[in-house]
């Protein structure tokens, strides 16, 4: 099973010019709790290929959101920036399967 197929939305932006964030929401505090117990912070850091001190983790129990913070390895609209929005990141992290 991937984290999309699991969770109600899974979303990615820019967090400024040098960072971008990405939302897992959760649609249930069980679905949360799995994800939450689960899903490894050096494993996510693999996947976007940073550094595990590099990656910011946010659980947010009431509202049923894990937030990710990581640096851009491109400055935002820079020459060799190929995602000006920061959206793919989010089908990256849909894709990852879930124990």
């Amino acid at each position: 099973m991937t984290i999309g197929d699991l969770v109600l939305k899974v979303r990615s932006k820019n967090a400024g010019p040098f960072w971008v964030t990405i939302d897992v929401f959760c649609d249930r505090p069980d679905v949360f709790q799995r994800l939450s117990q689960g899903l490894a912070t050096e494993r996510v850091a693999v996947l976007f290929q940073v550094a595990p001190d590099q990656l910011k983790r946010f659980d947010i129990a009431d509202l049923r959101v894990i937030k990710f913070s990581l640096p851009r390895p491109v400055v935002q609209g820079s020459a060799a920036d190929r995602d000006m929005h920061g959206a793919q990141y989010a089908a990256l992290l849909e894709e990852l399967t879930i124990d």
